[in-house]
């Protein structure tokens, strides 16, 4: 007799086969993929990137002091818990990228200039390790900076992951400074220099010791109207592996006369101490300054400035010196935390920047400069 067809297609063999295969089928879609080395690594490096980078356009302060505190079964917020670093697993090292140390970039900011936060940016130091931190005063120009800041920073802060910074801090001065002027003429005057300079120094140190945390490894100041440099200027300074190096700052202009571009030295701190101006510092009173670059106080000094070779440029030539200027300036941060700071009084016969080089060398530190590596400076 026939098989009906309705016991054809329900025999047990088709049955069978069908479950395994259902079975197979969700084994498949459930199971987890797995991911070439490549892939994965790429992805643990865009995850990191993702968490590093600041994702609001004025982003929060140092980060490891972020920690929410509990929250308590009463809803009352429990205080914050205590943090412990350990700051001996801290490295400044040559190789601060493989590292990935934290560089804290520095500026007092009483102009704010485009092309200072383009050559920002341009930066190739990864910069989900790099933190800003700003401080301007409290006067129509101080205002006017930060405005501008602030618009460029929602840029950069609202762009790609890999351009925006790790953070960024926006100190206002609490003390009124003694030039309502900025033009260049009216703030390099001799006889407001150590009003002026002292001025700096309390602002240098009011923001140094504000944001500087403790996962940070070096400190860079970089002026706020230096508007060239090597895009590879952290890794070129910190590859030197020094607590405290300076780098040539010049400064672009047309020559009028061979009618073509050239290059001239502008900032003159960075120096080799004299015998003569020790001798001048001898004779001061306690409350008097030496100040480098006026005809009125000739130091005999060697400047860095004029030191450069430029029939066999070195950007690794090194030389130790006694002073230093503050427009691109590389700082170990265990220097800062071992009490280095720019002194706003005379230290020595000496304050600001200078200040702070002596201050280093008296705490064992040593200062040294790149007369072949430039930097340069906005052109009034």
């Amino acid at each position: 007799m026939a098989v009906a067809r309705s016991m054809r297609r329900a025999s047990p063999i088709s049955l069978v086969l069908a479950a395994l295969l259902a079975f197979g089928f969700i084994v498949f879609m459930l199971s987890p993929s797995t991911p070439s080395v490549s892939a994965s690594a790429s992805a643990v490096s865009s995850q990191q990137r993702q968490e590093d980078a600041a994702e609001h356009p004025l982003s929060p302060p140092t980060k490891p002091f972020l920690k929410s505190p509990a929250v308590r079964s009463n809803g009352v917020q429990a205080a914050p818990p205590v943090v412990h670093y350990n700051l001996n697993n801290q490295t400044s090292s040559s190789n601060a990228i493989a590292n990935r140390e934290r560089i804290l970039i520095l500026t007092p900011l009483a102009r704010f200039y485009q092309g200072y936060w383009d050559n920002l940016v341009k930066l190739s130091y990864p910069h989900e390790l790099v933190s800003l931190g700003f401080i301007a005063p409290k006067t129509k120009d101080g205002n006017a900076a930060v405005a501008a800041l602030e618009k460029a920073i929602h840029t950069t802060q609202s762009g790609p992951i890999d351009n925006r910074f790790a953070s960024i801090s926006i100190l206002r001065q609490d003390f009124e400074p003694p030039l309502q002027s900025q033009d260049e003429k009216v703030r390099h005057k001799m006889s407001a220099q150590k009003e002026r300079r002292e001025s700096m120094s309390r602002a240098r140190n009011s923001l140094v010791f504000t944001t500087m945390g403790p996962s940070t490894s070096w400190v860079l100041w970089l002026d706020g109207d230096i508007v060239e440099t090597p895009a590879s200027l952290i890794q070129d300074l910190t590859k030197h592996n020094q607590p405290v190096i300076v780098p040539n700052c010049y400064q672009r202009y047309y020559d009028s006369h061979s009618k073509k571009w050239d290059i001239r030295p502008y900032d003159y701190n960075s120096w080799i101490d004299s015998e003569q101006a020790q001798n001048l510092a001898a004779e001061m009173g306690p409350d008097e300054i030496l100040l480098e670059g006026y005809a009125e106080m000739p130091t005999y000094r060697t400047l860095m400035a004029y030191l450069p070779d430029f029939k066999a440029l070195d950007p690794h030539r090194m030389v130790a010196l006694d002073g230093v200027g503050g427009t691109a300036l590389m700082v170990k941060a265990d220097v800062h935390r071992d009490g280095a700071m720019f002194p706003a009084f005379p230290f020595f016969h000496l304050v600001e920047t200078e200040g702070f080089a002596k201050m280093a060398k008296r705490l064992g530190y040593s200062v040294f400069g790149l007369p072949d590596y430039f930097v340069y400076h906005y052109n009034e």
